[in-house]
């Protein structure tokens, strides 16, 4: 009886695939399903304050669509 020992494997039924080595996405390949965030114009801040502002909606922007885990409290 033959025993295969995989990083990258699909489960029996293809509901989960794991990547455990590298995964290289090749120039020209296409991702899809990834979460999409609405945009972040270009910040215009004349203040530090003002600076502060726009990049704290970056911040809620990435938290909001699971891109970074939300503030613990």
């Amino acid at each position: 009886m033959m025993s295969y020992n995989t990083k990258n494997y699909t489960e029996q039924g293809g509901e989960k695939t794991v990547i455990g080595g590298e995964l290289v996405i090749e120039e020209g390949a296409k991702v899809t399903g990834l979460p999409v965030l609405e945009n972040q114009p270009a910040s215009t801040a004349a203040t530090v304050e003002d600076l502060v502002t726009d990049f704290n909606a970056l911040l809620t922007k990435l938290k909001a669509t699971g891109i970074m885990v939300e503030d613990t409290p």
